[in-house]
């Protein structure tokens, strides 16, 4: 049975509940995480960096966070791993880098990094060689033959071409002119303009006055005219260059000059086709 108070309220029968007390647990009585107190120490930026070196996306991180003003550092190295920081202060390798091998050199040694100069030079006696010994020199082509004849004057300037021309003698048309003519001063050195042997030194009956022959082999002959004066003898080895005589105007010649004929199995041809 039920009872009002005084202020209108029923009031239960039924005994009051007791009242339940809270328990105090202690932080000892807590598990315990044993990364809590570094994670405390190191704060948030410091966890996020620590995360992003180990994961190996520092350098992403880094961006992302830029862009959002927040501010971190992690050591990138140019040519190693992701490197970050642990507490002590010395770099840690996110990932184990090979072991390079030492590189020792004797404390006396001389060590030059320069780059070594690299250089070709010509060899148109070889050139010429070839040629000569894989054809006739009849049958080489002007493309291949040219350059592999060497000058005859240290300074070639043309005072008469080859082919047909006016006679300087005679002064009539149709005169064929068997070589080319070099300007050159009484005396001056002519050059041998291939390696070869001397097959004749002496005087020229139709015209070519003292004259020199020298055969370079397979057909192939250079003849130098209207010389002065002779350097060399017959059967004699001669070398690109030599000087084989001295420039005149011996035989049927109007002037000092150097007339030079390139000769192919007997018969003339256009010197400046080797030159």
């Amino acid at each position: 049975m039920s009872t009002q108070n005084v202020r209108g309220r029923r009031r239960s029968p039924d005994p009051v509940a007791e009242v339940r007390t809270a328990r105090v647990v202690s932080a000892q009585d807590r598990p315990r995480d044993p990364h809590r107190e570094v994670r405390r120490r190191k704060g948030a930026l410091r966890q996020v960096a620590d995360f992003a070196a180990a994961s190996g996306v520092g350098q992403k991180a880094g961006v992302a966070l830029a862009a959002t003003g927040l501010a971190l550092t992690v050591a990138l190295p140019a040519t190693g791993p992701v490197m970050a920081t642990s507490e002590s202060g010395q770099a840690v390798s996110a990932m184990s880098a090979g072991s390079q091998p030492a590189v020792s050199a004797a404390a006396t040694a001389k060590i030059d990094f320069s780059r070594a100069a690299v250089a070709t030079k010509a060899d148109p006696d070889g050139k010429l060689k070839q040629l000569l010994s894989a054809q006739s020199a009849g049958s080489i082509q002007r493309a291949s033959s040219l350059g592999t004849l060497g000058s005859p004057l240290d300074s070639l300037v043309t005072a008469s071409p080859f082919g047909y021309r006016i006679s300087p003698l005679t002064g009539g048309a149709g005169d064929f002119h068997r070589g080319q003519d070099f300007v050159a001063q009484c005396g001056t050195q002519v050059h041998a303009a291939a390696a070869g042997k001397v097959t004749f030194v002496g005087w020229h009956p139709y015209g070519g006055g003292n004259r020199v022959v020298v055969d370079h082999g397979n057909g192939l002959e250079t003849t130098y005219n209207h010389l002065s004066s002779f350097t060399v003898q017959m059967g004699q080895t001669v070398n690109r260059g030599d000087v084989v005589a001295l420039s005149g105007t011996t035989g049927a010649s109007t002037g000092c000059h150097l007339h030079f004929e390139v000769q192919v199995n007997g018969e003339v041809v256009d010197p400046m086709g080797w030159l």
